[in-house]
């Protein structure tokens, strides 16, 4: 049977490491496909240093040639559509069109604090982005553009120039809902699911593609994405110790111990079980790849990046 065509990309994530371009350039030079950053206002209390997606990704983006560059996520109901639409299209022409869009709506917990800041309420974020999305699909693909609805208002607005991928840029929604899996099937051009179980990835991809069919939606094209905590050592003991201590401590409950759950939300060990940990979310659906390298420093994620590119990448190129 042929090997489906998988791609790979990393995430820009460490804390305390700022510098976008060189985190690009090290990745296109390692042979990944994109790389992609999260963003908050405010994440924490005290908050933590953060950064926003589109001005970290357009430094990525300058800095090189034929890497992909995505907003992985960028935090929808806080923005206005028609000046989010502007920055997307924007980032999408000076990247001679290598612009992924992942959007979500920020579910986690402390998250109300940001939508405070900038005076949305937190209780419509859904709603909020479901009618940004499809105001946002117009702005980039007509002209004279008016819209009165629920949380927008405005009239004749033409945004030129226009996205250089046609008819936009495409749209990964991610989440973890069911109300976020509707929204990919119906609204957007790939799923991004974080912190899914093996069972829950296979799951989600199957509720999307019913959605989507049952709508007469066809999702020819469509990104099965995932974003995928990675720890690769040598040592699969350190491996996963990193993922205990980066993903397992964070999400432990009284039912389920931190190693367990670090077990079954990330890829964590040598080369050779990552490569059958890869295999596994591919049976399950999942073609697209974003890697968060679990490591105390950004020394530690490049280091990681280079093992995985080296000795686990290449079992998945045709």
């Amino acid at each position: 049977m042929a090997t489906p065509q998988v791609t790979f990309g990393c995430n820009f994530n460490a804390d305390g490491y700022w510098d976008a371009a060189e985190f690009a350039r090290r990745a296109e030079a390692l042979g990944f496909d994109r790389i992609t950053t999260g963003e908050h206002l405010m994440d924490g209390n005290p908050p933590r240093p953060t950064v926003l997606s589109i001005p970290a990704m357009a430094a990525a983006a300058g800095a090189t040639k034929t890497l992909r560059v995505m907003t992985g996520i960028v935090i929808v109901p806080l923005y206005n559509p028609v000046l989010l639409a502007k920055m997307i299209s924007t980032l999408d022409v000076v990247s001679a069109g290598r612009v992924d869009f992942g959007i979500g709506i920020s579910g986690q917990r402390g998250t109300q604090v940001e939508f405070d800041a900038v005076g949305v309420s937190v209780r419509t974020r859904g709603r909020r982005t479901d009618e940004m999305l499809q105001v946002m699909k117009r702005l980039w693909t007509e002209e004279h553009v008016s819209h009165h609805g629920r949380f927008f208002d405005f009239d004749d607005v033409t945004l030129l120039p226009g996205p250089v991928q046609q008819p936009h840029p495409p749209i990964w929604v991610s989440g973890r809902s069911d109300a976020a899996m509707r929204r990919a099937a119906l609204l957007g051009d790939g799923w991004y699911p974080y912190l899914f179980t093996l069972r829950r990835l296979k799951q989600s991809n199957e509720e999307i593609t019913q959605i989507a069919a049952e709508a007469g939606r066809d999702l020819s094209g469509f990104h099965w994405g995932l974003n995928q905590p990675t720890s690769i050592m040598d040592d699969p003991e350190a491996a996963m110790a990193q993922a205990v201590e980066n993903v397992g401590q964070r999400y432990v409950t009284a039912e389920r111990s931190a190693e367990d759950i670090a077990k079954a939300l990330c890829i964590a060990g040598t080369p050779e079980d990552c490569v059958q940990s890869v295999q596994e979310r591919i049976d399950a659906g999942v073609r697209d790849f974003n890697l968060s390298f679990l490591a105390p420093d950004i020394d530690g994620i490049f280091q990681q990046m280079e093992t995985f590119s080296r000795q686990v990448i290449p079992h998945f190129r045709s």
